[in-house]
């Protein structure tokens, strides 16, 4: 009896206040909902939701989010595992965003195979340049007004009567015209126009893919080198040509040709721009086909990563060091126009060597206790130079054939070197067989210029040989990184496909929680 009492008692106050609220105006409901609802109560207003609270207030939503995550209290197992993950992990560092990609572009790799080539066609127009002795026939340096050739035949006579004044003419060149002249002067000029386009095709471009963040910082840098190496060419040209310019040749009646050191200096410098395009371009196209296929690449990487294959590499690198001396080698001897003495193959004379009178002549030694006599020799005396690249190229041929024998009947070199290294190294052994055919034929035709020609452009033919075979052997730190970083975010994006959100939720309770 006492519960119908209170419950029709409880009936009564509802129905009051629903008439209450009935009969009284929407406005003032809320006016005295706010003066009786304390802040901390349930809202129970729908006009003043948490969700419009936030956009009317700047920055609540933030606070009571914090705030409200604050006075969670676990109530479950799920809920205690979370509280658990919050308190244990580290805080995140802010992340740090950077412009700068972290490979570089397909296109400048192409980009740099095509100054490579172009290098590569202008030091063999420098060895034409030379072999027609018209380097000399244009006696000033001018980098800017110099690109433009003579336009009338008074700029033409004025050419002619300064190059009348240098030592090649005086003492060789007496009988030449003005026409005559024209043909070196066009081959010097071709020559150092070449020069300045390489250098401009190299210098625009570079801005260019460095300002529109085309490339990564290491090889940002690597081309600034270039840059600065390609300029340094220029300035060793010019000095190399001044070498053969002094009047002093004219007191000691010596032959007016530029110093071996200097032209051996302007080839070397050549060489390693040309080199240094060439690997960079070849590493970027290696480092897009490993990230294209990360999991072939890890693959492949720990193949060249194999005991037989660092030895390899060694050997490679050292063979590559010996094709460049070798090459140099042959820098002095057409400096000194040796390939013209002892124009036979393999002797020299009546034999294997020449005299010993000849190799270490005295005549080229420069003190009095004649200290410097072997090294001068080595350098300056036109028999013992050439009878030195006879040495390192018969050196260089065999060693090369050796390492090619070595890959075929080493059981486990065999099998752990890639098809594409396996294809590298018979281009090796092809071109330096090469090589070796054309240095004899420049010895015994007594050095004719297409012969001569073609035996310096294949030096530099087996060098990038060399150089690509390198490059199939070796991956940069950085490459490797890039294709491990590549292959653990594809394990742990199938991972979360195949498994679900309860996969990742285990990872990371694993990585996070102390072990």
């Amino acid at each position: 009896m006492a519960s119908l009492v209170a419950a029709s008692s409880l009936r009564a106050r509802l129905a009051r206040r629903l008439a209450d609220e009935a009969f009284v105006c929407r406005r003032c409901v809320h006016q005295r909902a706010a003066q009786s609802t304390p802040s901390t109560s349930r809202v129970s207003s729908l006009r003043d939701t948490p969700f419009l609270r936030a956009f009317r207030k700047p920055g609540h939503y933030q606070m009571r989010t914090q705030s409200s995550t604050a006075s969670i209290t676990p109530a479950s197992p799920l809920g205690a595992l979370g509280a658990n993950i919050a308190a244990r992990a580290p805080p995140r560092a802010p992340s740090k965003t950077s412009s700068w990609p972290e490979t570089s572009s397909k296109g400048v790799a192409y980009w740099l195979l095509g100054s490579a080539a172009s290098v590569f066609g202008i030091v063999i127009f420098g060895g034409l340049t030379r072999l027609t002795e018209s380097g000399l026939s244009i006696t000033e340096w001018r980098p800017v007004t110099g690109s433009f050739p003579p336009r009338n035949e008074q700029i033409w006579e004025e050419e002619f009567a300064r190059y009348k004044l240098s030592p090649e003419f005086i003492m060789l060149n007496s009988r030449m015209n003005l026409e005559e002249f024209k043909q070196i002067y066009w081959m010097e000029w071709g020559h150092r126009l070449w020069g300045r386009v390489v250098g401009m095709t190299f210098l625009l471009p570079t801005v260019y893919f460095i300002a529109r963040r085309r490339v990564s910082p290491a090889m940002a840098r690597r081309l600034v080198g270039i840059c600065a190496l390609i300029g340094f060419q220029g300035f060793i040209g010019w000095w190399m040509v001044k070498s053969g310019l002094k009047d002093d040749l004219l007191e000691t009646g010596q032959q007016p040709r530029v110093s071996q050191y200097r032209l051996t200096a302007h080839l070397g410098t050549a060489f390693v721009a040309y080199l240094c395009m060439l690997y960079n371009g070849l590493q970027i196209l290696r480092q897009h086909r490993l990230l294209a296929n990360p999991a072939e690449g890890a693959k492949l990487i720990q193949t060249l990563q194999s005991s037989p294959l660092r030895q390899f590499r060694i050997l490679v690198t050292a063979l590559t060091a010996l094709v460049f001396v070798t090459a140099m080698s042959g820098a002095l001897v057409a400096g000194l126009d040796a390939g013209l003495i002892y124009n036979d193959f393999p002797w020299m004379g009546q034999g294997l060597l020449p005299p010993k009178s000849e190799m270490l002549d005295p005549f080229y030694s420069h003190t009095s206790d004649q200290g410097d006599l072997i090294w001068r020799n080595m350098l300056e005396n036109p028999v013992l130079v050439q009878l030195d690249h006879r040495i390192l190229a018969t050196t260089t041929f065999s060693a090369i054939i050796a390492l090619w024998a070595y890959t075929r009947f080493r059981p486990s070199l065999k099998s752990a070197l890639p098809r594409q290294a396996r294809v590298g190294m018979m281009g090796v052994v092809h071109l330096v067989s090469l090589q070796v055919v054309l240095g004899i034929s420049t010895l015994w035709y007594l050095v004719p210029t297409p012969l001569a020609a073609a035996h310096q452009a294949g030096a530099l033919a087996l060098l990038s040989g060399m150089f690509v075979l390198r490059s199939r052997i070796s991956t940069p730190k950085r490459t490797v990184q890039l294709v491990q970083r590549a292959v653990a975010a594809q394990s742990s994006g199938s991972m979360a496909g195949k498994r679900g959100p309860d996969a990742m939720l285990k990872a990371r309770l694993q990585s996070t929680l102390p072990q």
